[in-house]
């Protein structure tokens, strides 16, 4: 089969489309024909190895054969004895999240996922690409937003980065949750964010958020551009910060510091600051699969490419700007 390779860290030139092995399906596997892949930034982490503890992961001095791409979407083509959950002609969505394999990656013709993993049946209204624009993101939102906000209607929401990946399922999802929603984007953003239901829209390039006076009940911060002390005076008395996805600026240690500053923090202060790791959930993918078929969320998709085109994807991706979920086309 094909799948995007890569035998050293760096930028997107390191990668290649390659011949290689069908992945391994044991016993409580499914074997997927993958349809579509979303690029996150978690895959330009992967290829380059940084931070640098990444390497840790994915192999030290070289990478080890684990290929990239965390989200996908496509059908069951076989799965193990054991498996109960899927059948053969399934139509699924899902991935590997944070645990990097090769069998399981998803810019590959087929990939290999544990049945009690990150994999569930796709939204029936859902095309290929755009279910795989779901599995990670639209995790991280509610996750971010029920697990760690603890998000209640009426609750006012600033949600830093409303225009990207993880932000567009945010508004979307902090709205079904009965909340009020204030999304911070760029001004090519501002119209989307405002149409997938976001009460407040603020165009970063020209208000200052920090000057509007108002306090919120929950941040999902996606951006971390503020300084501590400014999020705090952002927050209601009893306000919640959730850190998700942020940038990791750094090449050693001082990524781990910001998470660990907001863990040392949070319980000498009236606010709670938390940061977010995603959780692989099978039974969360099926709650997110009856709001989209509930028309409660619609993924963003700016651009799609080729599976022959992952390192331009990559390339577009790292510039910072994608509105929602950049996507490969696989078969």
């Amino acid at each position: 089969m094909k799948a995007v390779r890569f035998n050293r860290y760096g930028p997107p030139d390191v990668l290649s489309l390659e011949d290689v092995d069908m992945p391994a399906v044991g016993d409580d596997d499914v074997l997927v024909r993958v349809k579509a892949a979303a690029v996150s930034p978690l895959d330009v982490r992967t290829m380059t190895g940084t931070p640098y503890f990444m390497r840790l992961l994915c192999g030290l001095p070289r990478p080890k054969p684990i290929g990239l791409g965390g989200e996908m979407a496509g059908c069951v083509e076989a799965v193990g004895g054991n498996v109960t959950r899927f059948r053969p002609g399934d139509e699924v969505y899902g991935g590997r999240g944070m645990a990097p394999t090769a069998r399981s990656a998803a810019f590959a013709e087929y990939a290999s996922l544990p049945q009690d993993g990150m994999v569930a049946k796709k939204p029936a209204n859902l095309s290929f690409e755009e279910a795989a624009a779901m599995p990670v993101s639209a995790l991280s939102a509610i996750q971010a937003l029920r697990d760690k906000g603890r998000v209640l209607p009426g609750h006012k929401v600033l949600v830093n980065g409303a225009g990207g990946g993880v932000g567009t399922f945010t508004v979307q999802l902090a709205k079904a949750y009965g909340a009020e929603v204030t999304g911070v984007c760029g001004t090519h953003n501002v119209d989307m964010v405002r149409s997938i239901g976001a009460d407040h829209v603020v165009d970063y390039t020209r208000d200052d958020i920090t000057g509007a006076g108002r306090r919120y009940d929950l941040m999902i911060d996606m951006v971390g551009n503020h300084p501590l002390p400014v999020i705090r005076r952002l927050l209601a008395p009893n306000g919640v910060l959730v850190a998700v996805g942020r940038p990791l600026k750094g090449m050693w240690i001082r990524p781990l510091l910001g998470p660990l500053k907001l863990l040392v923090l949070s319980p000498l202060i009236s606010q709670r600051l938390a940061p977010m790791v995603t959780k692989a959930s099978g039974d969360d993918l099926d709650l997110l699969r009856r709001h989209a078929e509930a028309g409660k969320i619609t993924p963003v998709i700016d651009r799609t490419y080729a599976l022959s085109a992952v390192p331009d994807a990559i390339r577009y991706l790292d510039k910072g700007h994608a509105q929602g979920k950049v996507v490969i086309t696989v078969s």
